[in-house]
């Protein structure tokens, strides 16, 4: 696995002083804009805020509180929108496909970059939509926190606690199939 998948983690322990260059922002943002999309609709937009602007401001008042103790640290908070498409099943399943893949791929840039990033769902939507003017044709879905990481003696102790856990996942054969439903996929050679 590359190094930027495996040594990736939702980090919350941020440096509250550092500073992300508009230029790598916008890196950041580039990476998700080349993202993958279904059937070339591009739905993906983002709410671009660095520290101290009024976006930043305004992107913290939607944090819901498991996140408003953490994210404000960052130095970027990027709201990622995509296509409502309450009609439309499919198109709205993919316009949220299209959001998952543009931010795992701005979260390795972040990572490539040097920068940490954290996916949130735990922000308030309808606040973000009245606060940002989202037109009803969007829909929020991601609140992504960037930032640099701190020092661990220098952030609070349940955080440092939970940004040193482990970071685990289900082994593949719980996750990965063949044959039917249940039975694990093997990397092991056929007989």
């Amino acid at each position: 696995m590359h190094e930027l998948i495996e040594g990736r983690r939702s980090a919350r322990g941020y440096d509250t002083t550092a500073e992300i260059s508009v230029d790598d922002l916008t890196s950041v943002l580039d990476a998700g804009r080349w993202a993958p999309t279904w059937g070339r609709v591009q739905p993906v937009r983002f709410v671009v805020g660095r520290r101290a602007d009024d976006t930043f401001t305004g992107l913290t008042e939607t944090l819901t509180r498991g996140n408003a103790g953490w994210a404000p640290a960052s130095a970027a908070l990027i709201l990622v929108c995509t296509a409502a498409e309450p009609d439309d099943e499919k198109a709205r399943t993919y316009a949220a496909v299209d959001v998952g893949l543009a931010v795992s791929q701005m979260i390795l840039q972040a990572n490539a970059l040097g920068y940490n990033a954290h996916p949130m769902a735990g922000f308030d939507a309808e606040t973000a939509v009245r606060r940002f003017a989202i037109p009803d044709d969007r829909r929020p879905l991601v609140l992504l926190g960037l930032g640099a990481l701190a020092d661990p003696e220098q952030v609070a102790t349940e955080i440092r606690e939970r940004d040193e856990r482990p970071r685990t996942r289900l082994p593949l054969d719980e996750v990965a199939f063949a044959e039917t439903w249940g039975h694990p996929f093997t990397s092991a050679p056929r007989p």
